[in-house]
């Protein structure tokens, strides 16, 4: 559990504010420099998958199945190859590429019932009862439809309702 007795032992109780803040100055420019690094990465990644295959036995092979002369066409068909041959790595690669899950559309319905139910245990907890949901149902009940007033006032129970009270108050 995160609390301050964690960090004591690390040195960190024993310094001062100035120390701990350059402290905190280089972890966020060392945080900065890898961020930077990987952006730079990133795009190197992509500029090379964007360029053309200079390889002349797999330009013709990319054209024919209709797909850009680009190491990213090349290597993606090469991914295919190796999941058709039983490759269950190159398999669950393309599959996470895709955005397919191995979830089913009920288990993640049951997901996303269970996130909302902690949302609004959470909300009602901290005091962010914003309801509208609940509100708007409130207010659909209070602006009831011709055919749920007909229902809820049929006139032939009054009636009969009206001559039992009648026969009671005689007695």
């Amino acid at each position: 559990m995160a609390n301050e007795e964690n960090l004591k032992g690390k040195g960190f109780d024993s310094r001062s504010t100035s120390e701990l803040r350059e402290i905190a100055k280089k972890g966020g420019r060392a945080s900065g420099e890898a961020r930077r690094k990987k952006a730079d990465l990133r795009r190197t990644l992509n500029a090379l998958l964007t360029a053309k295959v200079d390889n002349p036995e797999l330009a013709p092979i990319l054209d024919g199945l209709g797909l850009e002369n680009t190491l990213e066409s090349a290597v993606t068909a090469a991914l295919i190859k190796n999941a058709m041959t039983g490759n269950v790595k190159a398999f669950e690669a393309i599959r996470d590429t895709i955005g397919q899950t191995t979830k089913s559309d009920l288990d993640i319905e049951e997901q996303q019932i269970k996130i909302d139910r902690d949302k609004r245990a959470r909300d009602q907890e901290a005091g962010n009862t914003d309801n509208t949901e609940g509100i708007q149902s409130f207010l659909k009940a209070m602006r009831p439809t011709q055919e749920e007033m007909d229902t809820l006032f049929n006139e032939e129970d009054g009636v009969d309702d009206a001559k039992e009270t009648e026969e009671s108050s005689g007695i």
